[in-house]
C-alpha cells in the first residue's frame, strides 16, 4: 500500500466511525445535560459512582477478551482460513458467556460491599444487586462489537454505536425528567438492553460458518485468548481501579459534588477526545496487528496514525481552550464553571496522550502482553499518586495538572520501551506537525489562562484559524482533501 494510500485508509476509516461519534457526541451532550439539570452535580456523582463501580468488576471479569480477541479474529480473517476463523469465533462467544455471567455473579453477592466502598453507607445494596445483570449484557455486546472489528466491518460498528447511542437517550431522559434519583437504575438496565440487541442484529449480518465446540478446540483457541488477554485484564482492573480510588478519594475529602464536577470535566475531555482515539482504533489495531512481524511497517504504521490524530486533534483542543467556559455552561450549567482550569491544563496533555495512545498499540499487536502489563502498572501507579497530590494540593486544578504531568511522563515511557524493544522511533514529520500545534496550544492556553474577556478570545479565536488552516493543509498533502470531495459529489450526483 502507498502511502498515500496507507494516509486515505486510515482517514477514511476515521471518517466512517468519527461521523458516528459526532452523532454520539451529540447525544451525549443532551444526555449530561438533563442530568446535570435534573439531578445535579451530586446526581452525577451518584451515577459516576455507580458505573465505575461497574466498570471495576468488568475489568476484573472480562479477561481482557474484547482486545485479545481482535487480533485473533483479524489474523484468521487476514489468512483467509474461514474453519479456523469459525473456531475462534465460536470459541471467543462460548468465553463471553462465562465471563459475562461471572461479572454478573460477583456483583450481584458482593453489593452490600460495594455500596459501603462508594458511597460509605449499605444504602445502595439493592441498586448494586439491581444492575448486576448490566454485567452480562455489556459483555455480550462487547462480545458482538469484537467479532465486527476483527472482521472490520466498520460500517456496521458505527451503524451499531450509533443506534445503540440514540437508544439509550431515549430510554435514560424520560427517566431522568419523571423519576429523578430513581430513574438512575432503570435507565442503566434499559439502556445495556437496548445495546445488546442493536449489537446482536448487527454481528449476525456478519457471515460466520458455525462450528462445534470440544475440550481440544477450546485448549488451542481459547487458552490463546485467554492467555493474552488476563494480563490485558488485570492492566485494565489495575487502571479503571486507579480511576476508581481517584474518585473515592475526591468523595472523602471533597464530598460527592467535586466527584460530579471531576466526572464532568473529563467527561468533556474524554468524549470529544475519545471521538478521534475511538474513530481511529476501530481500523488501526486490526490493522498494525497484521503488519505485527515486520518493525519498518509498524514504525510507518504508528507514524501515519500519530500525524493524523494530531491534526484532527489540534483544532479541536485549541477550541477547548478558547471556548470551554461557553461550552460547560451551555453543555451543564453554571454550576459546574469550577472545572475551568482544571480542563484547560487536561487539554495540552493530550497532545502527549495521543502519541502515546499511538505507541502503545504495538505492544498488543505484537501480542507482548507482559510488557504491556508492566507498562500499564508503572503508569497507572504515578498517574494514581500525580492524581491525588493535585487534587490534594491544588483542588481540581490540580486533576488537570497531574493530567498533563502525567501523559508527558507515559509518552516518554512509551517511546523508550518500544525504541528499545521495536527500534521505534517517531520521523520528522510527526515530530514537526507536533511541535507546531503544542506550540500554538500552548500560547493559546497561556493568553487563554491569564487574559481575559475580548483580548483572550480574539488572541485565541486567531490561534483556532491558524491551527486549523495548518491541520487542513497538512492533511491536503497527504490525503488530496479536494479530490475526497469530488469523489463524494460526483458519487451522490449519480
Amino acid at each position: 500500500m502507498s502511502k498515500d494510500n496507507s494516509y486515505r485508509q486510515i482517514f477514511k476509516s476515521t471518517s466512517i466511525f468519527g461521523l458516528v461519534q459526532v452523532v454520539n457526541i451529540l447525544i451525549s451532550i443532551v444526555r449530561s445535560k438533563c442530568i446535570a439539570v435534573f439531578l445535579g452535580p451530586a446526581g452525577m456523582g451518584i451515577v459516576s459512582l455507580l458505573t465505575s463501580t461497574l466498570g471495576l468488576i468488568t475489568s476484573l471479569t472480562n479477561f481482557g477478551l474484547s482486545t485479545s480477541a481482535v487480533k485473533n479474529i483479524a489474523a484468521a480473517k487476514a489468512a483467509g482460513d474461514e474453519q479456523k476463523l469459525a473456531k475462534t469465533v465460536a470459541v471467543f462467544r462460548y468465553l463471553v458467556w462465562i465471563t459475562g455471567l461471572l461479572g454478573f455473579i460477583i456483583t450481584l453477592i458482593l453489593a452490600p460491599w460495594l455500596s459501603e466502598i462508594a458511597f460509605e453507607s449499605k444504602k445502595y445494596t439493592i441498586t448494586f444487586m439491581l444492575i448486576s445483570i448490566t454485567l452480562l449484557f455489556v459483555q455480550i455486546s462487547a462480545g458482538q462489537n469484537v467479532i465486527l472489528r476483527g472482521m472490520r466491518m466498520v460500517q456496521y460498528m458505527a451503524r451499531a454505536s450509533s443506534l445503540g447511542a440514540i437508544a439509550g437517550l431515549f430510554i435514560s431522559i424520560p427517566l431522568y425528567m419523571f423519576f429523578l434519583d430513581k430513574g438512575i437504575v432503570p435507565a442503566i438496565i434499559l439502556t445495556s438492553i437496548s445495546a445488546l440487541i442493536i449489537s446482536w442484529v448487527y454481528a449476525r449480518k456478519v457471515k460466520i460458518p458455525d462450528a462445534a465446540i470440544d475440550k481440544e478446540i477450546l485448549k488451542t483457541e481459547g487458552v490463546e485468548m485467554l492467555k493474552m488477554g488476563f494480563l490485558i485484564s488485570i492492566s485494565g482492573l489495575i487502571t479503571t481501579g486507579a480511576s476508581y480510588l481517584v474518585r473515592i478519594f475526591i468523595s472523602k475529602n471533597g464530598g460527592v459534588e467535586d466527584v460530579g464536577l471531576y466526572t464532568a470535566g473529563f467527561a468533556i475531555i474524554g468524549t470529544y477526545v475519545s471521538m478521534i482515539f475511538t474513530a481511529m482504533s476501530a481500523d488501526y489495531y486490526p490493522r498494525l496487528a497484521a503488519v505485527a512481524h515486520d518493525d519498518v511497517s509498524c514504525k510507518k504504521e504508528i507514524n501515519q496514525q500519530s500525524e493524523i490524530a494530531l491534526l484532527i486533534l489540534a483544532p479541536i483542543l485549541v477550541l477547548f481552550l478558547v471556548f470551554i467556559q461557553w461550552g460547560i455552561t451551555l453543555l451543564y450549567s453554571a454550576q459546574f464553571l469550577g472545572v475551568l482550569d482544571m480542563v484547560h491544563w487536561a487539554s495540552i496533555g493530550v497532545f502527549f496522550q495521543a502519541l502515546s495512545w499511538s505507541i502503545g498499540f504495538i505492544f498488543l499487536a505484537k501480542s507482548a502482553s507482559k510488557i504491556y502489563f508492566w507498562n500499564e502498572l508503572i503508569a497507572n501507579i504515578y498517574i494514581l499518586g500525580l492524581n491525588v497530590a493535585g487534587y490534594y494540593f491544588f483542588g481540581l486544578t490540580g486533576l488537570g495538572i497531574s493530567y498533563l504531568v502525567a501523559y508527558f511522563l507515559h509518552f516518554l515511557q512509551m517511546l523508550v520501551v518500544s525504541n528499545k524493544l521495536y527500534n521505534f522511533s517517531l520521523n520528522k514529520n510527526t515530530l514537526r506537525i507536533f511541535v507546531i500545534q503544542l506550540s500554538i496550544a500552548t500560547i493559546c492556553f497561556v493568553s487563554v489562562y491569564f487574559l481575559k474577556g475580548f483580548l483572550a478570545y480574539l488572541i485565541g479565536s486567531g490561534l483556532l484559524v491558524i491551527s486549523s488552516v495548518f491541520s487542513w493543509k497538512e492533511l491536503d498533502k497527504m490525503i488530496s482533501i479536494k479530490d475526497v470531495f469530488i469523489k463524494l459529489k460526483n458519487k451522490y450526483a449519480k
